[in-house]
């Protein structure tokens, strides 16, 4: 390995353009192959990273001796063919959310994985987002208490176009509830510290994509949905997403509860907003037990260092060089595949909720 780590990005649509222009500032590394079948892709990506070779094929790419890691930034039915040869290498792997699609293409990627020695990274930045970041240490600091409610609220704009229309069909991206929501998944986990045990789930089809039909199929995303996720240690985590509420100010607010206080995080304001709460049933005339806010905090967080804020407000920037560094410095990854898994049976377990119309055990799924 040379001076400067040597990249290689499978899948050169959006998202792994987004990763190029990271790679480009993060110093100490260079984006030398780029394999997309698409020839648009290939066109958009060189744009920006002039000196990489083109592949069409993501073997070749692996094959080629040009690259020390690469990025797994293809549609999402596409990662378990490309895991299965990646993880076969001793390349640095980093592989975008959803992991998968299914139940049985994780269970064989986490076998794949675990007879491998080089790094693995699953890529889940929203928890790398300056206020969230904040949010999540401060309640596993213990700033509000024991934990028991998580929410976490998203109302955004329609999918966006992507190549091919492949994020229009539930059996190409697994459905919004993964394809979309893994990330908060993932990160009601984190701030449980637990894994989901049920789910249960309302949502549809309901404003957006109604009209739209792709070789004479009609596409089928869901656009709005409820999600309630039960833990083991009596925690409740809540998903509001509405994908026709862009004219939203806030269009991400993560919410944590606990016996102590709140926390809360606000994009793209960036805000964070605190509070505890002080008993005082001795010290007035209310019942005994009742509470009142002890007072509250409010800042914006934002992270100086990020040189390259994108469509993630900086959390894609401060991963890669989190990857970067785990590479150069042979520790072990901060994100898991087993991240990546739990967050995609919790997202399959809803829409089998929504499906079925009922309360779904995660072990259903899982076993």
């Amino acid at each position: 390995m040379g001076n400067e780590l040597r990249y290689g990005i499978i899948g050169a649509g959006s998202m792994g353009r987004e990763h190029i222009e990271n790679i480009k500032v993060m110093g100490g590394a260079l984006v030398t192959a780029i394999s997309d079948p698409h020839m648009p892709s290939q066109e958009a990506a060189l744009a920006i990273a002039p000196g990489a070779k083109l592949f069409t094929d993501h073997q070749a790419l692996l094959d080629s001796g040009l690259v020390d890691a690469i990025i797994i930034a293809s549609p999402n039915d596409t990662h378990t063919a490309v895991l299965k040869d990646a993880l076969a290498t001793d390349l640095a792997v980093f592989v975008e959310k959803p992991l998968a699609t299914t139940i049985e293409d994780l269970k064989s990627i986490l076998a794949w994985d675990e007879k491998r020695s080089g790094l693995t990274w699953m890529g889940l930045e929203y928890r790398f987002m300056p206020p969230v970041a904040e949010a999540i240490a401060r309640a596993q600091e213990g700033e509000a208490g024991k934990i028991h409610q998580v929410s976490i609220r998203e109302h955004r704009e329609p999918f966006y176009p992507k190549v091919d229309n492949w994020n229009r069909f539930v059996d190409r991206t697994g459905g919004t509830l993964v394809e979309k929501c893994c990330h908060y998944f993932n990160l009601m986990d984190i701030v449980v510290g637990a894994q989901p045990i049920r789910v249960f789930a309302s949502g549809g089809q309901s404003v957006n994509h109604l009209d739209e039909k792709y070789d004479g199929k009609q596409a089928n995303m869901l656009d709005n949905a409820y999600v309630v996720l039960e833990y083991a240690n009596g925690a409740r985590g809540m998903l509001d997403l509405c994908m026709f509420g862009e004219g939203s100010f806030d269009k991400e607010i993560l919410t944590i509860v606990g016996d102590e206080g709140k926390i809360e995080s606000f994009l793209p304001s960036q805000v964070i907003r605190t509070s505890r709460r002080e008993s005082i049933g001795k010290l007035s005339s209310w019942k005994t037990g009742a509470t009142r806010s002890l007072g509250s905090e409010q800042k914006i967080v934002h992270n100086f260092d990020v040189k390259y804020m994108g469509h993630h407000y900086g959390a894609s920037y401060i991963e890669h060089t989190k990857f970067r560094d785990a590479i150069l410095n042979s520790t072990p990854p901060e994100v898991t595949l087993k991240d990546g898994v739990t967050s995609v049976v919790t997202g399959l377990a809803a829409h089998k909720s929504i499906n079925e119309g009922r309360v779904v055990e995660i072990q259903e799924l899982w076993g």
